[in-house]
């Protein structure tokens, strides 16, 4: 008897190959509007049903030009990679396999592959091989879990025990950041009851590191207060990284506890040249990253690590008399928010041993490399200006309206045109963002997949969205 599964599967596959094998050709950005997305999709739930190789091909031409090629080597916006051919054929099992990772009981291979993908991660990120982990599903969530390790043993050194009482009287917290922290970190501290009064913002230098001096006098204001600090190991701007063997001393001398972003920054202890970002690091009480971001797997997949693993598990753990534990094994809902999830270990698993040491190294270094090679050229073209040289893979550029008299908002204005302008050629992707209050085009290399050839597309292509801009100028006499 043939497979339901086979012909579909096949179709499927043709469909994926074929994107992928175009993507050096296609616009990276979307071409289709949202009204046209919305005619082709926005179809009357059918009273009947139809045959699975149907649904996959008007599925693949519905969305034809609503796909942003981020899988591809031309995407440098935000800091969104790709996947890796072994990471994607194992999600693609992971997919089909379909087993619900939360207990060993239930998921035995993959509740040992999330085992070793702990240790192998630990190992590659410098961090103590005694910390505890969680594979989540993102960076967000991988905030969440580590506060929620801080909340639990701040408050467990005060005598309140949050998970059973609540926060409802409780102590209150403080989170003590720099103003360059990421949005993630606000929904975390939402979520976790905590709200967003309780951080501080503390300002940073001009290299967007926070400063002991800064960091002792705050945390000398309010003594009495379960405390965190909040570090930055690649803030999504400029890719800073605060001295974290100047600050985790101070802070865990003062009883705080230290967290670390570093959502696609902590991957730079991998390399020889820039793992020096990174000294003192592992020192601290809890770190997250993202898989998505540098490892190059697919979505959805971030990494928590916990100095502290009881307080880590008191503050996620649960049990019930339907479950099926092993003395032996790590069950997964020990350590994670979410109780039915997906195998996401098996990608990053399958990624590692493509890469390798060496590999995770060099696409780290690669990265790298293209980020600062894009800004210096860019920087370097007529009406261009270098706002912020990589230190690793983020830069940013701004661009100057030509006018005599142009103003701060002239040249903000101009900088989203030309943005918009390179987008619109296809030949390369950028976002843009406000940074110490200019708007600015960020360059993020994040693609494993980034090359030569790809960086001079980007630099034609904005050369090119420049000349036209001047053109269009000079035809209306301005």
């Amino acid at each position: 008897m043939t497979s339901p599964f086979r012909q579909v599967l096949r179709q499927a596959l043709g469909h994926a190959l074929e994107y992928l094998e175009q993507l050096e050709q296609l616009p990276v950005g979307a071409t289709a509007s949202l009204s046209q997305l919305r005619q082709r999709l926005e179809l009357p739930l059918p009273d009947t049903g139809m045959e699975a190789t149907q649904v996959i091909d008007e599925l693949v031409e519905a969305t034809r030009g609503g796909i942003i090629g981020n899988a591809g080597g031309r995407f440098f916006g935000w800091v969104i990679g790709g996947a890796l051919p072994a990471a994607l054929a194992a999600d693609w099992l992971t997919a089909t396999w379909d087993q619900n990772a939360a207990l060993y009981a239930c998921a035995p291979a993959e509740a040992v592959i999330e085992e070793v993908c702990g240790s192998w991660l630990k190992q590659l990120l410098g961090l103590p091989l005694g910390a505890s982990f969680a594979l989540v599903s993102g960076c967000q969530m991988a905030h969440f879990t580590c506060l929620a390790a801080a909340r639990h043993a701040l408050l467990a050194r005060r005598g309140w025990d949050c998970e059973q009482d609540g926060l409802s009287g409780a102590p209150r917290m403080r989170i003590l950041s720099s103003g360059a922290r990421h949005g993630s970190i606000e929904r975390a501290i939402r979520l976790l009851g905590l709200g967003n009064r309780c951080v501080l913002d503390l300002p940073t230098d001009e290299h967007g590191r926070l400063q002991a001096t800064t960091l002792n006098n705050a945390l000398a204001e309010d003594t009495n207060r379960p405390t965190i600090v909040l570090l930055q190991a690649g803030d999504l701007n400029i890719g800073a990284f605060d001295p974290f063997a100047e600050l985790i001393p101070l802070a865990q001398q003062a009883g705080a506890w230290v967290h670390i972003d570093g959502a696609f920054g902590l991957w730079a202890a991998t390399s020889p040249a820039y793992r020096h970002l990174l000294a003192g690091a592992e020192q601290a009480d809890s770190w997250a990253t993202d898989g998505h971001k540098w490892l190059n797997v697919p979505y959805d997949c971030g990494y928590a690590f916990v100095a502290h693993p009881q307080a880590h598990r008191a503050s996620m753990s649960h049990r019930a008399s339907y479950l099926s534990h092993e003395e032996e094994a790590r069950d997964q809902i020990d350590w994670n928010p979410e109780w039915s999830r997906r195998g996401r270990g098996i990608a990053t698993y399958a990624a590692l041993r493509q890469l390798g040491r060496e590999g995770v190294a060099d696409l780290i270094e690669r990265c790298c490399r293209h980020a600062q090679a894009l800004a210096r050229q860019i920087g370097d073209l007529p009406g261009a200006e270098l706002v912020w040289e990589p230190q690793i893979n983020q830069g940013l550029v701004r661009f100057l309206d030509p006018s005599p008299r142009a103003s701060a908002a002239d040249h903000d204005s101009h900088t989203d045109a030309i943005i918009a302008a390179i987008m619109e050629s296809g030949e390369a992707f950028f976002s843009g963002t406000t940074w110490q209050g200019q708007r600015c085009m960020r360059i993020s290399v994040c693609n494993w997949q980034t090359n030569e050839a790809d960086v001079a597309r980007a630099f034609a292509a904005t050369a090119q969205a420049l000349k036209q801009a001047r053109e269009k100028r000079d035809q209306a006499g301005l």
